[in-house]
């Protein structure tokens, strides 16, 4: 560009980029191209929009995590208990129900109607004494039509036997006679023979006799020979035939007898019970008629909770008193069954029993798990119920506040419960139900 050049040329000269009016803001001094405005686009604006919703749950989680939830309680309410050193009985409280030792069931072994009622419920029974008859049409034609069978194979298995021994009989008759023409034939032979040296009879009259004993000699062989074989052939049939005849007649038995159990019989001596049927009454077979038991000798059915079903066993050892007098009992028999939290056991009773008990009467009684030693206790509440034993609710010193405390317990009665660590003698906890503060951390302890 020339020294002496316009002002106005000099801007024509510049590229067609420069040449157009400067933008507020986009042009500088010095600068060569121009430079847009910066904004926030969309997916910046909703990436801070989600971290500020994520920065302020993470503040209510770590603030409800570093805050204690507590709630204002009555303390009138509250059963609160203190925490002390004492003897621990572990034992468990039972309400025992009085049953008979021994139970025979009386059951219809065959259907019928009910003809005759010979005892009412209540009754003494003497063994096999009859408590009923039934009548039962169909079960007697069936027997009468088994017996008939039988009878008639039977009839023919005799005659059988029969037969055999018949044709037994026909060979010793035949061997009789041929040993006779034996004899015969052998003395006329000997005649015969003598007669031949002195020419009084042919040569072919002599041989016609020889030949006849010869045949009946080989004739006996073989008849033996038959007999024999007939003989072990019979012996193995006589064999079968009277098995098969045992057989048969136990199946008449038993066919006969099917009718004697239309007549229902006390199996033992007793008392009957659970005995309610009426004259014409249909009865199926297999159906429970009552039950007869000793009324003087007792067992105790008791129903536990399952979370003693791991310390309960065998040959354990229970009491309870009655009238002054203590009377010992054992555990004889556990149920493993478990229904609606509880299991059932039988106890016998050892050495004398009351003798003014009834069958159904309730006794208090207590089951002995183990020995009695010294413990820190804390009574037995409803707590217990809601923490399972894990955690409970503490007072401070001024009893205002209460604090859950984790706790580790052991056994338990109905009025104690041992504690193995969390809690000290003399400290003050809370015994009654948590069910409507148990999700708090503290309670406010308030005065009515």
């Amino acid at each position: 560009m020339s020294a002496n050049a316009k002002p106005s040329e000099n801007i024509e000269a510049l590229p067609s980029s420069l040449n157009k009016p400067r933008q507020q803001g986009t042009i500088k001094p010095g600068m060569d191209r121009r430079i847009e405005k910066q904004r926030f686009s969309r997916k910046t604006f909703i990436s801070l929009i989600v971290g500020f919703t994520v920065f302020i749950a993470g503040y209510y989680f770590v603030d409800n995590l570093t805050t204690e939830r507590s709630v204002k309680v009555s303390g009138d309410r509250l059963n609160i208990s203190r925490v002390m050193q004492g003897t621990f009985e572990d034992f468990i409280p039972l309400r025992a129900q009085v049953a008979p030792l021994k139970t025979v069931f009386l059951d219809a072994v065959q259907g019928g109607r009910i003809e005759e009622i010979l005892l009412e419920d209540g009754a003494t029974v003497e063994a096999n004494q009859i408590v009923l008859r039934l009548s039962n049409s169909d079960l007697q034609l069936s027997v009468m039509s088994t017996e008939s069978r039988v009878i008639e194979q039977l009839n023919a298995m005799r005659t059988q036997e029969l037969k055999l021994e018949q044709n037994r009989m026909r060979h010793k008759h035949t061997l009789v006679d041929l040993d006779y023409n034996i004899r015969r034939l052998t003395r006329e032979s000997k005649r015969r023979k003598e007669l031949i040296k002195k020419s009084l009879i042919s040569q072919s009259e002599y041989d016609g006799f020889v030949d006849e004993l010869n045949y009946t000699r080989k004739k006996r062989e073989v008849t033996l020979e038959g007999q024999a074989s007939d003989e072990k052939l019979m012996a193995a049939q006589l064999k079968f035939f009277r098995e098969k005849t045992v057989s048969m007649e136990e199946n008449l038995t038993f066919a006969r007898a099917s009718l004697d159990d239309l007549i229902v019989r006390s199996p033992v001596a007793g008392r009957l019970s659970g005995f309610d049927m009426e004259i014409g009454q249909n009865v199926t077979r297999g159906l429970r008629i009552g039950q007869v038991s000793n009324p003087t000798t007792f067992k105790l059915l008791a129903q536990i909770d399952e979370y003693y079903l791991g310390r309960v066993d065998l040959d354990q050892e229970a009491s309870f008193e009655r009238n002054g007098k203590h009377y010992t009992l054992r555990v004889t028999k556990i149920y493993p069954d478990v229904k609606n939290g509880q299991f059932q056991i039988d106890l016998k009773m050892i050495g004398n029993q009351p003798t003014n008990l009834r069958r159904g009467q309730t006794l208090q009684s207590k089951l002995i798990l183990g020995d009695s030693d010294k413990a820190l206790l804390i009574p037995n509440g409803q707590f217990f119920q809601d923490t399972g034993g894990k955690w409970v609710f503490v007072v401070n010193s001024t009893g205002a506040e209460a604090s859950k405390r984790q706790i580790r317990l052991g056994r338990r009665n109905n009025r104690f419960i041992e504690v193995l660590s969390g809690l000290e003698s003399g400290e003050n906890v809370i015994t009654s139900s948590y069910g409507s503060f148990k999700e708090m951390d503290k309670l406010i302890l308030e005065k009515e």
